[in-house]
């Protein structure tokens, strides 16, 4: 007798995004809001953007960091 296995698999996250981005679109081509699609499309690029946004934040306050530190150590001595 053989046994059947069944596999699940579950992608999470994003799937709010891109529900509210679904409700844009059709606000948007229903003509109930006129924004630019920039904005309709925002549920789907902007998570990308904020991280970026951070992480190059991040990037640039360590990079002061280690300036600051190489600058100190020049005057240290």
């Amino acid at each position: 007798m053989s046994k059947t296995e069944k596999t699940v698999v579950h992608v999470g996250g994003g799937g709010g995004l891109f529900t509210l981005f679904l409700v844009f679109l059709v606000l948007k081509l229903t003509g109930v809001i006129a924004w630019s699609w920039w904005w309709v499309t925002a549920p789907l690029w902007g998570p990308f953007a904020l991280v970026a946004v951070i992480g190059g934040g991040v990037v640039a306050v360590m990079g002061l960091a280690l300036l600051g530190t190489f600058i100190w150590s020049l005057f240290d001595k």
